[in-house]
């Protein structure tokens, strides 16, 4: 039976605000980006030609554009390997952890408004990289309900894809925090790997869906957190 394998891809470096924890912020990658997603997926190109695997042409992305950049290279680089020409798709569902109203204000904002709200209690001291915390502002998403929302598109993107006789590897791009909380919602990462570990700029970690719904981590390193390391994307 054909192997389904979906390929985790953070996006490459990108022109960030600091000291701004959302996620949902449209600049696009960097030129130090650009070349960690050609670098990538000439790297991805060797794997899938060394295991005989063949990519479906489908290319699921994050609509923030340092994403959508990324998958782009990532279908530039594989395209002579695709059975057909590459679709490529932006998807809402593959976005990082929201923080509603609050997008893209610095933690000091966030902070002095939740201070200022008399509704509200002064959130943790790690809410940021809390996994279960979610803003008690408007549209709000904690770390974990990201995690949910992009395995749920995963796991449904993976189940629609074709009956073939081929290994088959579905690109998924997107966000760092929210992928490993949907590995751990897949029952690829425990809870405390999720803290442990981060994702290396566009270099796949590739997981392959078995089945009775289980998941197993087949190939691609996931990046062992330094203690001075963003928790999020």
């Amino acid at each position: 039976m054909a192997r389904l394998i979906a390929a985790l891809i953070r996006h490459g470096d990108y022109h960030q605000l600091p000291n701004t924890p959302s996620a949902h912020q449209p600049f696009p990658l960097t030129e130090r980006g650009f070349e960690q997603a050609d670098l990538a997926a000439a790297n991805m190109a060797r794997v899938l030609a060394e295991q005989g695997w063949v990519p479906d042409y489908r290319v699921d992305s994050s609509r923030l554009l340092r994403a959508w950049q990324t998958a782009e290279r990532f279908c530039a680089a594989l395209e002579p390997m695709f059975e057909r020409t590459p679709e490529q798709q932006g998807h809402s569902a593959l976005a990082e952890r929201g923080v509603g109203s609050a997008a893209n204000l610095t933690v000091a904002q966030i902070e002095s408004i939740l201070q200022q709200d008399p509704r509200f209690d002064a959130p943790p001291a790690d809410w940021k990289s809390n996994s279960h915390y979610r803003l008690p502002l408007q549209g709000a998403e904690s770390l974990m309900d990201a995690g949910e929302r992009v395995a749920q598109h995963i796991e449904l993107q993976m189940l629609m894809m074709e009956p073939s006789d081929t290994d088959r590897v579905r690109l998924f791009v997107g966000h760092g925090a929210a992928f490993r909380h949907a590995a751990h919602r897949l029952g690829v990462l425990e809870f405390e790997q999720i803290a442990a570990l981060s994702m290396y700029h566009a270099e796949p970690v590739y997981i392959e869906m078995l089945e009775g719904g289980r998941w197993r981590h087949v190939a691609g390193d996931w990046k062992v957190r330094g203690k001075r390391e963003s928790y999020a994307d």
